[in-house]
């Protein structure tokens, strides 16, 4: 039976998004956007570390 690499999966897409964000921090005025994606990205990292126990 397939099995989803979901460990693959979520370090492509965190990668990703912590690539945007940064790129976002260096545009005047997208603190509140960037900020919101950091909050996401962190809550979505805490909750993956905490499935792995």
């Amino acid at each position: 039976m397939f099995m989803p690499n979901y460990e693959k999966m979520y370090s492509i897409l965190c990668s990703a998004a912590d690539d945007a964000i940064t790129l976002l921090e260096e545009i005047p005025n997208t603190e509140v956007v960037s900020g919101k994606l950091n909050e996401a990205l962190l809550a979505a990292e805490d909750i993956y570390i905490n499935c792995e126990e």
